[in-house]
């Protein structure tokens, strides 16, 4: 198996990722997907967070090659970005959402100084909206924003649109493909289902952040 599906595979068998093509997730949103994932899930598997770790720091040291600083977006991203930082020997700091309202009012935890190369570490990518807010942040703090890195994204057209027009690139160690074949490899979903999940990806433009 590549990481891809490796990953894919252990997303399903610790239950970070649902697929229920025939009864569907009904999202906040009110988007009716076949698809549930909560990779802060994977903080809790050792051997899960360790491949996945090592997956971030083998595709930043190839990728990103001069990155300075590994940062956390909060808060599914803030463990990640801590055992990536450890295993590249590299300092780190985590980003929030938004602003502190009291103190400093940080939006950088951390110290980062101007200039300084970053590679930003994310659980999830749907249309990217939350993490590319996180980049913006970081730039207007000074960072140099090499790219994004991710443990999943679900493909959606409008998110590779948003990162193209945020000139921010991105990586990922697993992706919607390479999870549902792999579902249905090890009999998670049947050749029906399949086709129901395949039919979802190539109709993703409705899909919000």
């Amino acid at each position: 198996m590549t990481l891809s599906q490796d990953i894919a595979k252990d997303l399903l068998d610790i239950k970070a990722v649902f697929l229920s093509p025939k009864e569907p997730f009904t999202w906040a949103s009110g988007i009716q997907s076949p698809i549930y994932t909560d990779n802060r899930i994977t903080i809790s598997y050792p051997e899960v967070r360790r491949q996945i770790a090592q997956g971030f720091a083998d595709v930043i040291k190839e990728k990103f090659p001069d990155v300075e600083v590994i940062a956390g977006a909060a808060t599914g991203g803030v463990p990640h970005a801590a055992w990536v930082a450890e295993i590249l020997d590299l300092p780190m700091v985590y980003i929030r959402s938004k602003a502190k309202d009291h103190g400093a009012g940080n939006q950088i935890e951390g110290r980062i100084e101007k200039g300084q190369k970053m590679v930003i570490i994310e659980d999830l990518i749907s249309t990217g909206g939350s993490v590319i807010g996180t980049a913006e942040a970081a730039r207007r703090e000074g960072a140099d924003v090499l790219g994004v890195a991710a443990i999943f994204t679900y493909e959606l057209p409008r998110g590779i649109e948003n990162f193209e027009k945020a000139d921010l690139p991105l990586e990922t160690l697993s992706n919607y493909s390479d999870l549902i074949e792999i579902a249905r490899e090890i009999g998670y979903v049947d050749e029906d289902e399949l086709e129901l999940l395949k039919k979802f990806k190539a109709d993703q433009n409705n899909w919000q952040d």
